[in-house]
């Protein structure tokens, strides 16, 4: 298992590098964003999985560890094979999908070329409970309060914004809030924005 590669970066494609370790010319594939990091004759270090097929052995790259276990994850989805797992990381970053995962949020993935509704809902119910978004600096551990508002900033509401919705949906139903189910605090969060921005353009139609 080569698990990452450290070496003299001899070329870069556009859906590939081959990096130079020893002497050994090692292709991996990569999404845009990591291959920009890369740069002809500078050294660096990428992250890797292998995919083993009956005919091919392919390296795929990824800029940090976190990339990988999302791309890990995603392959262990039915249907979902590493072309398709690399794409989702090339329109979404880790932290965007651990939040569409965790608040069921399909259509984010409906928004990745090769996956249909169908195939997006099936993702969602797949990834259910495998990733969650990880705690922002600053944000209080262990603690439901911190993982909701670490969400709604990735999705990019403001600390201030995204605090004051979440108390207002836990107030209107404390009995989700007491069972600190971080996903379905997240909808309930995310239901009450969309119900007061709905009303505040009802209003500005009736000025």
């Amino acid at each position: 298992m080569i698990s990452s590669l450290r070496g003299t970066v001899a070329s870069v494609g556009l859906q590939s590098a081959v990096l130079d370790v020893n002497g050994f010319g090692m292709q991996v594939q990569a999404t845009p964003q990591t291959l920009a990091t890369l740069r002809v004759g500078g050294e660096a270090q990428v992250f890797t999985t292998m995919v083993v097929r009956e005919d091919s052995m392919t390296l795929f790259g990824f800029e940090d560890a976190e990339q990988r276990e999302v791309f890990d994850t995603l392959l262990a989805i039915s249907g979902v094979g590493p072309r398709l797992a690399l794409a989702v990381l090339a329109v979404h970053t880790p932290e965007a999908i651990r939040i569409a995962a965790s608040s069921g949020d399909d259509k984010a993935f409906s928004k990745v070329p090769g996956i249909g509704p169908k195939g997006a809902r099936r993702i969602v119910l797949e990834l259910a409970g495998k990733l969650v978004p990880l705690e922002a600096p600053g944000v209080p551990k262990n603690t439901w309060q911190g993982q909701v508002l670490t969400a709604m900033m990735g999705l990019g509401w403001s600390e201030k914004d995204a605090g004051a919705a979440i108390d207002a949906a836990v107030s209107d139903a404390p009995e989700i809030a007491a069972t600190g189910d971080v996903g379905q605090i997240l909808k309930l969060t995310l239901r009450r924005l969309g119900s007061d921005g709905a009303r505040s353009s009802a209003r500005a139609r009736t000025l």
